[in-house]
């Protein structure tokens, strides 16, 4: 892993963001910029630690402290969506889960 692992950032499962565009359209005519996010964060590391706990790897995460953290954190302020009605649904750890099962065709739950 690059850097310390203590940069934080946000991310969102393409289906929640295919039902926000979808939202959207239907229930938006506005002028102000919308960010489609979940409003939540994780560093790096506990990202790392979750993804080896979902795909049970039994190695150990490595630090390249050689290499730059980047941006100390990246998050998007959702409060106008959320105001107008709509939110993510997918936790972070069901969607990376559901894209594992996907690529390795092992049973999602």
């Amino acid at each position: 892993m690059w850097g310390t692992g203590s940069p934080k950032r946000e991310f969102l499962h393409v289906d929640d963001l295919a039902e926000a565009c979808v939202f959207l359209m239907n229930n938006y005519n506005g002028s102000i910029p919308l960010n489609v996010g979940t409003g939540e964060d994780i560093s790096i590391i506990d990202l790392a630690r979750l993804i080896k706990k979902i795909v049970g790897y039994q190695g150990e995460i490595t630090k390249d402290l050689t290499k730059p953290d980047g941006t100390p954190r990246k998050l998007l302020n959702v409060d106008n969506l959320k105001s107008i009605g709509w939110k993510a649904n997918i936790e972070l750890e069901e969607g990376i889960s559901r894209v594992y099962a996907s690529l390795t065709d092992k049973e999602w739950f």
